[in-house]
């Protein structure tokens, strides 16, 4: 997708509220990769991304933003913890797994694009197989007509759902489980590392037509599609639009501390860095170059710096962008700008149980105010502050919905939003007071 930075923040924005300093900042490098990517390739091995680092406080939008901006050019994405890593010797994540993962949500996301471009093909073919269990399923039903208009009828009636809770015993592949090789260690897909050598099982079930469909229509897609050229098109992509976030980057940030956990933090930076640099990490698919990947590193930094950071780790994050609490009218503005907002969600759940939600505007300042003014006086969880609020707020519509009542109009404004939240208001954590 061509857009120009501007237009890069304006669909961020449909989301995502104030925080312009960082948006700006990964508008700018996505379009840079869009520049790069016109350039002859001579001049386009020279020229790498600008990773960026994001401090701030939490839920203020800072992994929101990484998401959004890989969704909107559909770029493969993975948010990483980097406490989750730990130094080469030490029991623990590997620090190449993360351009693994990424190569595998890259394989995803183009296995399905390819299937979307087949789903035409690939829903004929489905149909043709459900098409011959129903001719037998049906075969008593079917008189004199002739066997064309017989079958014509029958596959008219599976479109159009007639079908679609008839059970029915279909032979469909037999998917490997999961099996943890390691007592209390992560589940692995024997199918997914064996699947090339070991011939597909297949067995039969009973399902609804409906549920056979989707199987069906699967097989069918993944017998059009070619895997090698999925293969290098997600590993193409991987190198050169793959985003890797790195969130919490600054608890391995910190100097002075040489016992216990501690040890190994500068050692997972060294080891981060290489990746973050431009290295090859070998993958099940192929080798895969980092060179040309964005990284973007995000932390509190509330109580290690920017600084801490080993000074080869920070020459390679040069963009540097700080995050802000959020104020009374960001929250207003959350609860009203935003697509699929907060007060828009409560009112589509409710309206399942004949509850017709409305929030007057005051009703909206006073939430954003209390949830202001928590934030401030305990600890500072940015926007997951209103979810707290909300159901707090809302506790007792929720419980008392429900049911074949007819439809209740319900008006929340201030002098309700008061009363139901008059517990949290009271009970202040004064802590930051103290000295």
């Amino acid at each position: 997708m061509n857009l120009s930075p501007k237009q890069i923040v304006n669909e961020l924005n449909k989301h995502i509220v104030g925080q312009d300093e960082a948006k700006k900042a990964v508008a700018i490098a996505l379009r840079n990769r869009y520049r790069r990517a016109q350039l002859s390739a001579e001049v386009r091995e020279e020229i790498t991304p600008k990773n960026i680092i994001m401090k701030g406080p939490t839920g203020v939008g800072k992994t929101e933003i990484a998401r959004r901006l890989a969704k909107l050019v559909k770029a493969p994405f993975i948010k990483v913890e980097a406490t989750k890593y730990t130094e080469v010797g030490y029991v623990g994540k590997d620090v190449e797994g993360m351009v693994r993962d990424l190569v595998e949500c890259a394989i995803r996301l183009v296995k399905d694009e390819k299937t979307a471009e087949v789903s035409v093909k690939a829903t004929e073919a489905a149909e043709q197989r459900m098409l011959k269990i129903l001719v037998e399923l049906k075969k008593n039903d079917r008189g004199e007509l002739d066997r064309k208009i017989f079958e014509d009828n029958l596959l008219a009636s599976l479109r159009k759902g007639t079908f679609d809770q008839t059970v029915i015993e279909a032979e469909v592949r037999d998917e490997p489980k999961n099996m943890e090789l390691v007592p209390g260690g992560a589940a692995i897909n024997l199918g997914s590392i064996f699947g090339d050598m070991l011939p597909p099982k297949r067995k039969k079930r009973k399902l609804t037509v409906k549920e056979a469909m989707k199987l069906f229509i699967a097989e069918e897609a993944e017998k059009l599609i070619d895997d090698d050229a999925v293969t290098d098109e997600a590993l193409r992509r991987a190198e050169n639009d793959g985003i890797i976030f790195i969130d919490e980057i600054d608890k391995i940030a910190g100097k002075g501390n040489t016992s216990g956990a501690d040890v190994s933090r500068e050692g997972v930076q060294r080891d981060i860095l290489p990746i973050v640099e431009g290295s090859t990490v070998m993958t099940k698919y192929g080798p895969v170059k980092t060179d040309y990947m964005l990284f973007i590193a995000a932390g509190a930094f509330h109580v290690s710096r920017v600084e801490d950071l080993i000074p080869e780790l920070q020459g390679r994050f040069p963009v540097s962008v700080e995050l802000h609490s959020l104020t009374k009218e960001d929250f207003v503005r959350i609860l009203t700008s935003t697509e699929h907002s907060l007060t828009q969600q409560y009112a589509l759940l409710l309206g399942v149980d004949n509850i017709d939600l409305k929030f007057t505007p005051d009703a909206i300042e006073a939430i954003a105010e209390i949830s202001e003014d928590i934030n401030l006086t305990s600890e500072d969880i940015g926007a997951r502050r209103l979810h707290t609020v909300m159901e707090h707020l809302l506790e007792d519509i929720s419980y008392e919905a429900g049911g074949d009542y007819p439809l209740v109009p319900v008006e929340i404004n201030r002098a309700y939003v008061e009363e139901h939240l008059k517990d949290i208001t009271r009970d202040r954590d004064l802590k930051k007071y103290v000295l």
